[in-house]
């Protein structure tokens, strides 16, 4: 059996139960690294021999968690003691860090084996790294967890980390047909992972489905409520859904505009009660809020690296980097209250509806590796500290994913992965008709 090819929750099954042995998995998936990794370059550092031990030593040992056995790439700025950590960056070279960060080291008590360091845009931000979408080499798998969404996409790990602070989780999650995971600010631990813009930063997740992503996120976060439930009837009651084209619509391609409303159409038939939600007139100043925060964020941030460092960084970013000493801290703290206003509002917008649904990105991931994508489509959702998890609502002219994304309440992640799933099931049932 091809077990690479199979869902992580499918595979944690047989690996609980010892039909499938720790070192069998690792090594299926190290095999499709030898594949694919050449020509999609998701990895900075492979762990071979160190996951490949890991692994017989679970398999010689008592079931020591959830993850037992599963593989899992970690993007490029999460610390771990046994890898460098180098942020994609030549300023950070050769780093080895002496500890892993928090959530690296709770997967690990629970039975993850790390096998190996994901490709990051340049201290996840803006320059890419080479990395290109393995449903499509010639296009983009978006970034910054450039490395972390192709991996997954190209079945190279069961899971991998990622980080959101503009579009950075979803966005390439959607690009690559993967379902990516925001969660609500700081519900994921922080330390030990390299910080962008303080008030942004959330550590994100991705994995094959909603239901890898829960059962991974409840392990993350050390937080049993985010599993999916067992009973089939709980998962299979309809949502309430509010369709949300957002003041950044205009930003949107024509197919996206398109998958856009065929996917509310498939939702209302399969049973979901979906409402029309307009977003109030404030919110059309988060983009530029949002913005704002990180420019000013990232120059105090970064005010070492233009410090001491400034050479080794690449010139797009030196100048995005200059261009936050720019904002002022009125500019800021204007910025900030607006947020807070907003957050404020929202639960009011969403009235009864379980989540949100609204473009993911502004459509199918662009050709070419210099330039990751429209991030427009997914920093409002950032700056509003809810969850968010991508879904894909069909396909592009280039027969790439055109992902839409499911938008919660801060701290309901519980309530928006289950939306999320039931989304994600009807349809995925749709565009597979559609392709039979």
């Amino acid at each position: 059996m091809a077990w690479h090819k199979e869902t992580a929750f499918d595979a944690a099954r047989a690996l609980q139960n010892r039909s499938l042995s720790a070192e069998h998995y690792v090594a299926a998936c190290l095999e499709r690294i030898d594949a694919r990794e050449p020509e999609v370059r998701a990895f900075a550092h492979i762990n071979r021999e160190g996951s490949l031990q890991r692994a017989r030593e679970l398999d010689r040992q008592a079931i020591q968690g959830a993850m037992h056995g599963l593989t899992l790439g970690i993007k490029d700025v999460f610390d771990t003691f046994d890898m460098p950590t180098e942020g994609g960056s030549r300023a950070f070279a050769g780093h080895q860090p002496v500890q892993d960060a928090a959530v690296i080291a709770t997967l690990r008590r629970t039975g993850a084996v790390m096998l190996g360091k994901t490709v990051t845009t340049e201290l996840a931000t803006f320059p890419t790294n080479g990395t290109r979408n393995p449903l499509h080499l010639d296009h983009t798998p978006g970034g910054s967890s450039s490395g972390s969404a192709a991996a997954v996409a190209a079945q190279m790990v069961s899971f991998a980390t990622g980080t959101q602070t503009m579009g950075s989780t979803i966005r390439p999650s959607g690009y690559c047909g993967v379902t990516g995971y925001k969660p609500s600010y700081n519900l994921m631990p922080r330390r030990g992972v390299w910080a962008n813009a303080d008030s942004c930063d959330t550590v994100g997740l991705v994995a094959r489905d909603v239901r890898d992503v829960a059962f991974f996120a409840a392990e993350m976060a050390r937080y049993p409520a985010l599993r999916l439930p067992e009973d089939p009837a709980l998962l299979a009651r309809a949502p309430t859904l509010g369709l949300c084209r957002t003041w950044e619509w205009e930003r949107t391609d024509e197919a996206m505009r398109a998958a856009f409303e065929d996917s509310g159409r498939t939702l209302s038939a399969a049973g979901a009660r979906v409402r029309e939600i307009v977003l109030p007139e404030a919110f059309k100043g988060l983009l530029q809020a949002h913005t704002t925060v990180v420019h000013f964020e990232m120059s105090r941030g970064f005010a070492d690296v233009l410090e001491r460092q400034s050479g080794l960084i690449r010139p797009a970013l030196l100048e995005r980097t200059l261009k936050g000493l720019e904002v002022t801290g009125e500019q800021y703290q204007q910025a900030q209250t607006l947020a807070r206003r907003c957050r404020q509002m929202f639960p009011d917008v969403l009235g009864d509806c379980d989540a949100l649904v609204v473009p993911a990105a502004t459509g199918e991931a662009p050709r070419g590796q210099d330039y990751s994508g429209d991030t427009s489509m997914n920093q409002v959702w950032t700056l509003m500290h809810g969850p968010a998890i991508s879904v894909t609502g069909g396909y592009g002219p280039c027969g790439l994913p055109l992902a839409l994304q499911v938008v919660g309440r801060i701290d309901d992640d519980a309530r928006t992965l289950k939306a999320a799933h039931w989304v994600h099931l009807h349809l995925q049932a749709r565009l597979a008709r559609l392709r039979s």
